[in-house]
């Protein structure tokens, strides 16, 4: 099963799911906006179902979300309805759309998305070249760690019955190594929440 025909199928019931940890989440919330300008454009990928996108956007200019589920977009769009005048637009796109063009954005988005993609490092490369100079990657990760034995039985045994999609189990400072490589410096870290971790990062083009 491919990522988007897992979310395309599981997108009501994920959409009707309430925050796990409702901190956290605002944490991670209050210091995006904190890196956020009010004439930002801004990318958003793995929008999902349009929350995180509808919640930022009073923040910036513009904010562009993008998911690779058609499900999850078209919930989001019926989310935007009740919010006439938002400047947010819901697209069914990844990383890699060719309407996104280079040096377009001030800040790129990616809360819990590089753990599910098959090549990370060609997704980051692609927001590096995104952004505009000094532009900004925030990112919020679960890192599970290489050696997570429970995690990778626990997973592997709900994909056998389509109830998880693919996953990657990433080290944090393998993830942090990653995205250095990639042209950035990072600028702050953090974990929102701490176990298993979610590793919040902001990193900046250089």
């Amino acid at each position: 099963m491919t990522g988007r025909t897992f979310w395309d199928g599981v997108a009501r019931r994920y959409a009707a799911r309430p925050v796990r940890d409702e901190a956290a989440y605002e944490t991670t919330l209050a210091l995006t906006r904190s890196y956020l300008g009010e004439d930002d454009k801004v990318l958003e990928l793995g929008c999902g179902t349009g929350t995180t996108a509808l919640k930022l956007a009073p923040a910036v200019a513009h904010l562009t979300a993008a998911d690779i589920s058609s499900e999850m977009v078209a919930i989001a769009r019926e989310k935007l309805a009740d919010h006439p005048g938002a400047n947010v637009e819901f697209r069914q796109a990844d990383a890699f759309c060719d309407a996104f063009a280079p040096g377009t954005f001030d800040a790129v988005l990616a809360f819990n998305l590089l753990h599910l993609l098959d090549d990370m490092e060609a997704t980051i490369r692609r927001v590096r070249a995104l952004l505009q100079p000094g532009g900004v990657f925030i990112s919020k990760t679960v890192c599970l760690g290489r050696n997570a034995w429970h995690f990778r039985a626990l997973i592997a045994g709900l994909q056998m019955i389509g109830k998880a999609p693919p996953v990657k189990f990433l080290d944090i400072t393998d993830l942090e190594k990653a995205i250095r490589a990639q042209g950035f410096e990072i600028l702050e870290t953090g974990n929102y929440p701490a176990k298993p971790p979610s590793r919040f990062i902001v990193a900046r083009k250089v």
